[in-house]
């Protein structure tokens, strides 16, 4: 799991090795200051020798300044090799979501997406950062400050090893309670996410039914679980600085103790015993000690509360798509617009034991207007996001030109498949750089055309801009059948061999539809057209209309066929047309 996500590092790798190396520099400075204090103690001041107080004072302003020195480039490479690597995780994260088949989506929510790219990515740096600084001085740290310490009286040392067992057993003790409360945390960290997301795409639904106290209800009871958590967490870690502090007072108090007998008894005599400035020697190491295992017990926290952010990115980025070009031999061109289902049937998942679609088997001549019709939930739009491949078929075979949807490259199938789904979606920016998602090499000339088709050029030029009017995150300052006919306009311009209008045209009115459809005849009569409608006159002049029921294909004929077989299209027909009538 670490080495996967190590390989975000990439370019930053000098700068996270810099870092470390530089806190070594640091630590060695520090180390060295309390000896060159006890010379200049024991040598300078009590023996009243100016050479040795200007040597030894010279020596620790260079030390001091050498321990600066290092101790800010280590600081910068680390936030640089932080910084960096959160960028390329994030990139690497974004860019496999980006390979993501609709399955793949499906087993995480957005919310929690949003959540690994952001919150998590963050905490991840914060632990990068404290690994190649922090996780590298405490070590470092303890090892020269217990060597030096033992190198001045290996009798006060000793004092240390009765600490060290007791911080080791209350770090083991306290980081496992609080690893599963972390873990917890971040789950309802997603549940936070979506609840905000919900809110805000659907803040209009809200506001109609004056919602928001309901909704500001559930907000606060999930962020009060957070809250109650952390709270949790945060008092089970705070009493590992209580420990933290009765270790280091109580070497204090047995160096002080035990150090003042032996200075006495050595009578300020070195060889005999210990110096006055060899104990406050040893007061400084004991500080740096103690710090140090304080430190490494902060990087403990750390890891405990990146282990869960550590997991959940790792899921991304190791998740396998489930929808790939062929490794070897994948075809690049789509001869053409003709679509064949042989025996399909389709589940949503490998686990489901219901079936979407259920042995669809239908021909679809190149060139040909194909109308579905059907009831909610007969699976017309299921059975047309098989083509583009946006889900595989589970049984049976699909063609496109003739050849298996599965052995196109994915890219060159999407290519030459345009669809306009249920959802429309538009961008925030400009008409023009909408419209260019269909083709991002389209002359303004081939712009105003696609448009003209699509019915949208009128209304286009009635905005202040034109074509360069701006549209605003999710198109809500367009109407529905504005944005329709942009997202048609959209698709057009990619030139498919295959156009699917999945119930594209709901939101406009029968004029419109109508013209829209007879600008297909007559400007694009070689692709393949697939409309889904609830309205009968939106597929009656097609080449066949395809009835769906419950997963399967009912009937398929023509308006006049189906009007005499059809019992399906026959009341859908007389309910509308008794309906316009009236």
């Amino acid at each position: 799991m670490i080495k996967r996500l190590a390989r975000c590092i990439r370019e930053y790798k000098w700068a996270a090795i810099l870092s470390p190396l530089c806190m070594v520099g640091e630590v060695a400075m520090e180390v060295m200051i309390p000896l060159v204090m006890a010379e200049l103690y024991d040598h300078g001041i009590t023996m009243q020798n100016m050479e040795v107080v200007v040597r030894q004072s010279v020596l620790l302003v260079i030390l001091a300044v050498f321990s600066l020195c290092f101790g800010v480039a280590s600081a910068t490479f680390a936030s640089k090799a932080g910084t960096g690597f959160a960028k390329n995780l994030r990139h690497d994260m974004f860019h496999h979501v980006q390979n993501f088949s609709f399955s793949n989506i499906d087993k995480f929510s957005t919310a929690s997406i949003v959540t690994r790219l952001t919150s998590d990515v963050a905490n991840l740096q914060m632990t990068f950062q404290m690994m190649i600084r922090m996780a590298v001085r405490s070590p470092m740290m303890l090892i020269l400050a217990m060597v030096s310490a033992m190198n001045i009286s290996v009798k006060l040392s000793l004092v240390f090893c009765a600490a060290l067992p007791v911080l080791i057993i209350a770090l083991a003790a306290l980081v496992p309670m609080v690893f599963k409360i972390f873990d917890r945390v971040f789950r309802t960290y997603d549940r936070l996410n979506n609840v905000v997301q919900e809110n805000i795409h659907g803040i209009r639904v809200v506001k109609s039914f004056v919602r928001e106290d309901k909704e500001t209800r559930k907000f606060t009871d999930i962020s009060g679980s957070i809250y109650a958590d952390f709270c949790k967490a945060e008092r089970i870690m705070a009493l590992n600085n209580p420990i933290m502090q009765l270790c280091v007072y109580g070497c204090m108090l047995a160096i002080s103790w035990l150090g003042a007998q032996m200075v006495v008894a050595s009578g300020n005599n070195e060889a005999l015993g210990l110096t006055t400035g060899q104990l406050s020697s040893m007061f400084t190491y004991v500080t740096q000690i103690l710090s140090s295992l304080m430190m490494f017990s902060m990087v403990f926290v750390m890891l405990t509360m990146s282990r869960a952010p550590l997991k959940r990115c790792y899921e991304i980025l190791t998740e396998t798509p489930d929808l790939t070009s062929p490794a070897e031999d994948a075809l690049t061109e789509v001869a053409d617009g003709s679509i064949d289902f042989e025996g399909v049937s389709f589940r949503y998942s490998a686990t489901a034991n219901h079936r979407a679609l259920k042995e669809v088997s239908l021909h679809i001549p190149s060139g040909a207007t194909v109308g579905i019709l059907g009831g909610t939930g007969s699976s017309k739009t299921t059975l047309v996001q098989l083509i583009p491949r946006l889900y595989d078929v589970s049984e049976g075979t699909l063609k496109v030109g003739g050849v298996d949807v599965r052995k196109y490259d994915l890219d060159t199938l999407r290519d030459n498949v345009a669809m306009v789904l249920q959802k429309n979606v538009l961008f925030s920016g400009t008409i023009k750089e909408n419209l260019r998602w269909g083709n991002p090499d389209a002359t303004d000339e081939e712009l105003v055309h696609a448009c003209r088709l699509a019915c949208a050029h009128d209304f286009i030029m009635g905005f202040p801009d034109q074509y360069d009017h701006k549209i605003e995150q999710g198109g809500t300052n367009v109407s529905g059948g504005q944005k329709q006919r942009l997202c048609i306009a959209r698709a057009l311009l990619k030139k498919p061999k295959i156009l699917i209008l999945d119930d594209s045209t709901s939101a406009v009115d029968t004029r419109t539809d109508a013209m829209i459809r007879q600008a297909f005849r007559e400007e694009i009569p070689g692709t393949t057209k697939l409309i889904i409608a609830q309205r009968v006159a939106s597929v009656q002049d097609a080449d066949m209309i395809v009835i769906m029921e419950n997963g399967m294909v009912n009937a398929v004929g023509t308006h006049e066929e189906l009007l005499k077989t059809s019992t399906i299209y026959q009341e859908v027909f007389y309910s509308q047309q008794k309906g316009e009538d009236e």
